[in-house]
């Protein structure tokens, strides 16, 4: 090594990837999440913008912050929070961020109910953020124009001045559908300038949902027999029909359902259970879903039909 050279800039791209410790987070947010491929391919995209920053200021050429502001689009349960937990620590990794923590608030976390409410509010908000990422799903309902004393305006002043002037030690993610979130920046043009990056979330497949299901009872130490397994195909099928799906969130709620009438078929049991009967999920604990048998005529609510 040169002796007018520093170990960073000794140092090639992939050797600083994984040195830095952002390899590992990233496949930990491969191994964690499925599908999402773009997402995840604009998540290595930044990375990679970072530690080339690094090694252009270790040899003194022109370097500022990139802003980092982002945006999530996408329906409920792809995975926008998680990526966001995932995003504040690769930042905490590659120093852009102090603490890499994440701070997910709504609307009624930074808006006040009356005159003066809003600011103190936000701010404290804000406080508990810095040094990581603030993240605020459906963050349309910050602006309503509809009512003339709403003081969601207020909040997004705030905000902005922020963004602006802390970009350093701050990262703030926007979430909702995609939709709304195009509506809203088109009446907030200052918020639309300051948002770096757009990150849209898709619906997951037939094929990730079975995968995604396959992983959460993996955790839990359940699993499918073969005709549950052929039964929760047919769930998913029929309930990605039905209104109010949230992709993984039902995915999840169904297996709380699943494992509910599983433990029950096995509560009245006289005799010493197996591990694999405490393990075993069968079909008939699937087929018992309304999703299967819905009631005539009415559109069943998330948890009832799960």
């Amino acid at each position: 090594m040169d002796a007018t050279e520093s170990p960073i800039t000794a140092t090639a791209p992939k050797q600083l990837f994984e040195s830095s410790g952002v390899k590992a987070l990233l496949d930990q947010l491969d191994a964690e999440l499925v599908g999402l491929a773009p997402v995840k391919g604009r998540i290595r995209d930044i990375a990679a913008l970072l530690l080339i920053d690094r090694l252009r200021q270790a040899e003194g050429l022109q370097s500022q912050p990139p802003s980092l502001h982002m945006c999530f689009t996408g329906n409920p349960g792809t995975g926008k929070t998680t990526v966001a937990m995932r995003m504040a620590e690769v930042l905490k990794q590659l120093g852009y961020v102090r603490k890499g923590h994440l701070v997910a608030v709504t609307r009624d976390d930074l808006v006040g109910q009356f005159i003066g409410h809003t600011a103190p509010k936000t701010k404290e908000v804000i406080k508990k953020a810095m040094g990581g990422v603030l993240f605020i799903d459906e963050a349309y309902y910050l602006y309503r124009p509809e009512n003339e004393r709403d003081y969601g305006q207020e909040s997004i002043e705030i905000l902005l001045q922020v963004m602006e002037n802390q970009r350093d030690d701050l990262v703030v993610i926007l979430a909702g559908y995609k939709d709304r979130m195009d509506t809203f920046f088109g009446s907030n043009p200052g918020m639309a300038s300051r948002i770096a990056h757009h990150i849209d979330f898709p619906d997951y497949s037939e094929a990730e949902l079975m995968q995604i299901a396959q992983l959460m009872l993996g955790r839990l130490n359940y699993s499918f027999d073969e005709a549950a397994t052929a039964s929760f195909a047919r769930y998913v099928s029929l309930r990605r029909r039905q209104p109010h799906f949230a992709n993984a969130r039902s995915i999840r709620n169904a297996l709380d359902r699943i494992r509910l009438r599983h433990a029950t078929r096995l509560f009245d049991s006289e005799r010493v259970l197996t591990r694999d009967e405490l393990c075993m999920l069968e079909a008939q604990d699937i087929l018992a879903s309304r999703v299967f048998n819905p009631p005539a005529g009415a559109a069943q609510p998330e948890g009832a039909q799960a």
